[in-house]
């Protein structure tokens, strides 16, 4: 048993060749990739002009 094993202290682990940066834009592009295209909103002058029919 090791001695950091004894006193109950916790190991830290690293990745090696990964920088914090490729991390952090992994995690934007996935979140990128895995966000749905949001609807497109009807645009002013399409609503201006039904508007105006419809009265």
């Amino acid at each position: 048993m090791s001695t950091t094993e004894s006193k109950g202290q916790p190991q830290r682990f690293a990745v090696a060749g990964v920088s914090m940066r490729d991390l952090l834009a992994a995690g934007e592009a996935a979140a990128l990739i895995s966000t749905p295209p949001r609807a497109p909103e009807p645009e002013l002058s399409e609503r201006a002009s039904a508007h105006r029919e419809a009265a």
